[in-house]
């Protein structure tokens, strides 16, 4: 019966979109995941799908670990230890996802065309104080 009560939980509190922002996060493919956390490509599509299916506790916690996060981030999108790590490591790096995802198609294009410039500039400016 706790186990329905988890799975039912899973579904309801956003464990596909902790997941699909977690994988997104760590610049990570299905696969990857699948191979590193012993839980199969298939089933994990099937998680990630729109009415899909929900992880065993098990499978969940498989994930959790590979990714870095505790099963309750991936239920609930909240965890302290999570969200300390992240408001240092990642919060501008968040930000600055949201504000592009809110852009239209051709200023996301823009910003993306001066991004890997500005890189390709301080690449080439790393190069020569290092007298490449």
């Amino acid at each position: 019966m706790r186990n329905c009560s988890l799975l039912s939980n899973l579904r309801s509190m956003g464990f596909r979109e902790n997941l699909k922002e977690e994988l997104s996060l760590k610049n990570m493919l299905v696969k990857e995941l699948a191979v590193k956390s012993g839980v199969k490509k298939r089933s994990l599509d099937k998680y990630l799908t729109e009415n899909g299916s929900v992880p065993s506790a098990e499978a969940a916690v498989k994930i959790a670990r590979v990714l870095g996060v505790s099963v309750e981030f991936l239920v609930t999108g909240h965890d302290p230890h999570v969200e300390a790590a992240r408001n240092s490591a990642y919060g501008g790096i968040r930000e600055l996802v949201r504000t592009l995802e809110a852009l239209d198609e051709n200023s996301q294009e823009f910003m993306l065309t001066t991004a890997k410039a500005l890189k390709k500039m301080l690449d080439k400016q790393t190069r020569v104080t290092q007298g490449e």
